[in-house]
C-alpha cells in the first residue's frame, strides 16, 4: 500500500527570511492525520534567506538529521561543535538528555535549501552527540546509498533508532529497487525532480507512506533526488 502525501497538502508558511513546508504536524501547523509515520516525526523543507537562520534553541530526546540540497548551513551547538553542512553531507545530532544549537545560512548572498528531519529515539536519555560525514555524488548516482542508520553501516552516521535513511540520485529512466523485510515500513520523500514508485508518479515535495509492499521500484522520470526511510 502506497499512500501519497502531496506537496501542496503540506503545512508551513512564508516568514520572509524563512519559507517552510511541513510534511507532518509541526509548531503551529496541526493535522491529526499527519503526526508522523512510525518513528519518523518531522520532515520540514526550508528555504533560508542569506545571512538568516534559527537562533540558539534547545532540543532533547530526538535524532535530528539535516540534509542540505543547495547552499550551505552553519551549525553551532553546546557540545562545542562548529561546522558547515554542504550538499552531499549527512549530519546527525542526537539531542539526548538535552542540547542547544543554532543554524544559520552560511552565505550572505545565496539562499540555502534544506530538509530538517526528526526521528524519535529508541529511548530517552541518550548522551548528546554530533556526527557529520560527506557522501559523494558518485556514491548516490543510480543507487540507494545509506547515509544514516543504527549500525553505522557502510560509513553512515549512527542514530539511536531502528531506522535507515537512503539517498539516491536518478537520471530519467534510471531505476533503483529496495526490498522491504516483513514487518518493515517505508517513507519516500522526493527532494528534487520527479519519479515513479511502483508505478505511482511523485513530484518534488511529495511523500509516500508505504506498508505491505515487498519490493519498491523507484524510477526517475526527470532528474531526481529521493530520500527513502526504512522503518520498524
Amino acid at each position: 500500500m502506497i499512500n501519497l502525501r502531496r506537496s501542496n497538502e503540506r503545512g508551513g508558511g512564508d516568514y520572509g527570511w524563512l519559507q517552510t513546508q511541513h510534511t507532518f504536524s509541526f509548531d503551529q501547523y496541526n493535522d491529526p492525520r499527519f503526526m508522523g509515520f512510525r518513528s519518523l516525526r518531522v520532515i520540514n523543507e526550508d528555504h533560508v534567506a542569506p545571512g538568516e537562520g534559527f537562533p540558539t534553541h534547545p532540543h532533547r530526546d530526538m535524532e535530528i538529521i539535516t540534509y542540505v540540497l543547495e547552499g550551505a548551513l552553519e551549525h553551532k551547538d553546546s557540545l562545542g561543535t562548529g561546522s558547515v553542512i554542504h550538499p552531499g553531507d549527512g549530519q546527525r545530532m542526537s539531542a539526548g538528555r538535552g542540547i542547544r544549537h543554532s543554524e544559520r545560512n552560511a552565505s550572505t548572498t545565496d539562499p540555502v535549501h534544506l530538509l530538517q528531519i526528526w526521528i524519535m529515539p529508541d529511548r530517552a536519555g541518550h548522551e548528546p552527540s554530533y556526527e557529520q560525514k560527506t557522501f559523494s555524488e558518485e556514491e548516490k548516482r543510480g543507487k540507494l546509498r545509506q547515509i544514516a542508520g543504527p549500525d553505522g553501516k557502510d560509513g553512515s552516521v549512527t542514530i539511536h533508532q531502528d531506522a535507515r535513511l537512503y539517498v539516491a540520485l536518478l537520471s530519467p529512466g534510471q531505476q533503483v529497487t529496495h526490498d522491504l523485510a516483513k514487518g518493515r515500513y517505508a517513507w519516500l520523500q522526493v527532494a528534487k525532480g520527479e519519479i515513479e514508485v511502483n508505478g505511482k508518479t511523485m513530484h518534488q515535495g511529495d511523500g509516500a507512506a508505504i506498508s505491505d509492499e515487498q519490493k519498491l521500484a523507484i524510477k526517475g522520470t526527470a532528474e531526481a533526488e529521493v530520500l527513502l526511510f526504512d522503518l520498524a
